[in-house]
């Protein structure tokens, strides 16, 4: 997912987005843990867009805080 994909997104979409990415993050980890994945640089594109999706979340809300 591309940063400009994430920026087209609303609020609540970008938390849902968020909370599939870490599930997905962590269900890779764990089997990565229990037996090598195939992939493994699948993790490190997981942790990065889990990455843009905060700093859109982080940058929105500070966004906000100053309009107020």
């Amino acid at each position: 997912m591309t940063y400009e994909d994430i920026k087209q997104l609303n609020n609540k979409e970008l938390h849902a987005t968020l909370r599939e990415e870490r599930k997905q993050l962590q269900k890779l980890e764990f089997n990565h843990a229990v037996s090598p994945i195939e992939n493994p640089a699948k993790i490190r594109i997981g942790r990065k867009t889990i990455a843009r999706l905060m700093t859109e979340i982080n940058s929105r809300r500070g966004t906000n805080e100053s309009e107020a």
